[in-house]
C-alpha cells in the first residue's frame, strides 16, 4: 500500500483548509460583533472591537430571561429526544422483522411524510393543536414533535436493524424471553451507534427550531431560546449587539453538546461502514 505524501493530498489539503475557513466566517461575524455596540456593528461589522463590552451578555440574559428559555429548550428538547427514540426503535424494529405488504405499505407511508413541506399543513395543525388544548403547552409541543420527527428517526433505525443478525434474536426467543424482552435487552443495546446519531440529530433540529414554537406557545413564559430572541429583532428596531450576544449563549450549549458527543459520532460512521 503507497502512502507517500504526494502533492495531490497536498492540493486536497489546502482545498479543504480553506473550505474549513470560509464555515468559519459565520462564527467569526457573531463573535466579534457580539462585544460591540450596536452603532459600531452597523459601522463596521468586519472590524475587531476597539472597546470590548461584555456587558452585552449580562443585559440579554436578564432582557430575555434567559435560565427560563433555556430550561424550556432543554425540557422540549429531551422529551422529544426520549420519545422519538422508543416509539421509532420499536417501530423499526417491527417493521424491518415483519416483512410482508402490510409492513412495505408502512414503511412507504412513513418515508412519503418526510417529503411533506411543514408550510401546507401549519395552519391545520394549529387549529387542530387549539381544538386539542395542545396549544400553549410544552407537552402539546412534544406530542408535536413526535409526529414530525418519527419518520426520519424510525427510517435510520429501519436502516440500521437489518444490518443486525437475527440468530440474536431467535437465540433469546428459545431461551423463553418475551418480543418486549428481546429488543430492550438484546436488540435496543445493540443500536447505540444509530441513537447517538439520531439524538444529535434531533437535539440540532429541536433546538433550534423557531417556527413550529412560535405558533404553538403564544406565553412569554413558556418561549424556547429562538423565540425569545426573536423580541429583539422587531420590525423597525433591531439589536444587533444583544441579538448577536444571545445567539453566542443560546448556540453554546448545543457546540458543546456536539463535542462532547463527537467521538460517538465517528463511531457511529465506522460501525455503519462496517456492517
Amino acid at each position: 500500500m503507497d502512502n507517500k505524501y504526494t502533492s495531490r493530498t497536498f492540493a486536497l489539503e489546502i482545498v479543504a483548509v480553506v473550505i474549513a475557513l470560509l464555515f468559519m466566517v459565520p462564527f467569526y461575524f457573531v463573535l466579534i460583533n457580539a462585544v460591540k455596540s450596536n452603532a459600531n456593528i452597523l459601522l463596521d461589522a468586519a472590524s475587531f472591537p476597539k472597546d470590548v463590552i461584555w456587558d452585552n451578555f449580562q443585559r440579554v440574559w436578564k432582557l430575555l430571561h434567559f435560565p427560563r428559555a433555556f430550561m424550556n429548550s432543554l425540557l422540549v428538547t429531551v422529551l422529544a429526544n426520549v420519545g422519538l427514540i422508543v416509539i421509532s426503535s420499536m417501530a423499526g424494529w417491527m417493521l424491518a422483522r415483519t416483512p410482508g405488504k402490510v409492513s412495505r405499505v408502512l414503511f412507504v407511508l412513513f418515508v412519503a411524510a418526510m417529503v411533506i413541506p411543514f408550510q401546507t399543513i401549519m395552519i391545520p395543525l394549529v387549529k387542530l393543536s387549539a381544538s386539542l388544548n395542545l396549544v400553549n403547552s410544552i407537552p402539546g409541543l412534544v406530542f408535536i414533535y413526535f409526529g414530525f420527527g418519527v419518520s426520519m428517526t424510525m427510517f435510520l433505525f429501519h436502516g440500521f436493524i437489518k444490518s443486525v443478525p437475527r440468530e440474536v434474536e431467535e437465540s433469546a426467543g428459545v431461551d423463553g424471553c418475551s418480543p418486549f424482552g428481546v429488543f430492550w435487552r438484546i436488540v435496543f443495546p445493540l443500536l447505540k451507534p444509530i441513537v447517538v446519531t439520531v439524538v444529535i440529530l434531533n437535539t440540532l433540529w429541536i433546538w433550534n427550531d423557531y417556527l413550529l414554537p412560535r405558533l404553538m406557545l403564544q406565553d412569554a413564559d413558556l418561549h424556547t431560546i429562538p423565540v425569545a430572541m426573536s423580541a429583539l429583532f422587531a420590525q423597525y428596531n433591531k439589536q444587533w449587539d444583544l441579538g448577536l450576544a444571545g445567539l453566542v449563549i443560546g448556540t453554546l450549549p448545543i457546540v458543546v453538546f456536539s463535542l462532547l458527543l463527537q467521538k460517538h459520532i465517528v463511531k457511529g460512521i465506522a460501525a455503519g461502514s462496517g456492517k
